[in-house]
């Protein structure tokens, strides 16, 4: 009786060695060229004239008020962004509507349209001559140039962010575990805090990470809002291009290292959640056994 022949498996993209340790070189080089030369030129040239220099470029006056507004930025636009981040979520994947692809795409517009773009529609509702200028006017309630209209902006370049996370986790868990939960006589809050949000805190946590990592880089929006005056609405990279342009280049990469340092911890916390969030994945999601619910 002949033995069937062993098939060989076609060749797959990458197995010749040539070609694998050609890729992976051509990636590190381009990787380096743009990402990492980038770091050191801002590390190397905002310690240029010393560290004197460095200090004393931080504790200028302006830049303090930059750094403090971004902060200010933010704590309002992040939990803000967070809340409605769940909020979508939760009603595109447990419920059934008229209307959910249209929430979808509205959701999504953000990543479509330029910054800049939204910054000069903001111009446009709120301005002076813009749709309720006049009425906010005759109130003398501010929005641009002031803490408001760079909230706005910076909530509208990062609202995606929480959702986009949340969504492709919630749908791949299912309802089970809530319907369960609420057949046991749970509430929604209930289901909400013990079975929702456990099992979709690391897929949060690293939505709100990288959505305070662009509130504190937005430029283009919060450029068009703010109006760019010194040492009243420049956020932190506004205030990094004032400073170039000052031709003040040691005091711009100063300003700059901030951002390569916030950066730097934002990827270093986004590969900590990813590795939390693969092996919690790894695991078969289940209900907690709360009080007054029985299993």
């Amino acid at each position: 009786m002949s033995q069937p022949s062993s098939r060989r498996k076609p060749p797959r993209v990458g197995d010749n060695p040539f070609f694998r340790r050609a890729l992976i070189g051509i990636v590190l080089v381009i990787g380096a060229l743009l990402v990492l030369a980038p770091l050191i030129v801002i590390g190397v040239e905002a310690l240029s004239q010393g560290w004197k220099a460095y200090v004393a470029t931080l504790n200028h006056p302006d830049t303090r008020h930059a750094i403090l507004l971004t902060v200010i930025t933010a704590l309002i636009a992040v939990p803000i962004n967070t809340i409605f981040g769940i909020a979508a979520a939760w009603a595109i994947t447990k419920f059934d509507f008229r209307g959910k692809r249209l929430l979808l795409v509205v959701i999504e517009i953000p990543f479509s349209v330029s910054p800049i773009v939204a910054g000069v529609a903001y111009l446009f509702v709120y301005g002076l001559q813009g749709l309720f200028g006049p009425l906010l006017d005759a109130y003398e309630i501010k929005i641009l140039f002031a803490l408001p209209g760079i909230v706005i902006a910076s909530m509208f370049v990062t609202a995606p962010f929480v959702a986009r996370e949340l969504i492709p986790l919630m749908q791949a868990q299912g309802r089970d575990l809530e319907e369960a939960a609420t057949s046991l006589g749970a509430s929604g809050w209930r289901t909400f805090f013990s079975v929702t949000l456990p099992n979709v805190k690391w897929a949060l946590l690293y939505g709100v990470v990288l959505c305070n990592a662009r509130v504190m880089g937005e430029f283009g929006a919060v450029s068009i809002v703010s109006g760019n005056i010194r040492g009243q609405t420049n956020t932190l990279p506004l205030h990094i291009e004032l400073l170039y342009h000052d031709y003040q280049a040691a005091g711009a990469f100063a300003s700059a290292s901030i951002l390569a340092v916030i950066a730097v911890f934002t990827i270093i916390a986004k590969v900590a959640l990813e590795r939390q969030g693969a092996g919690r994945r790894a695991k078969p999601a289940t209900a907690p056994i709360t009080p007054g619910i029985r299993p």
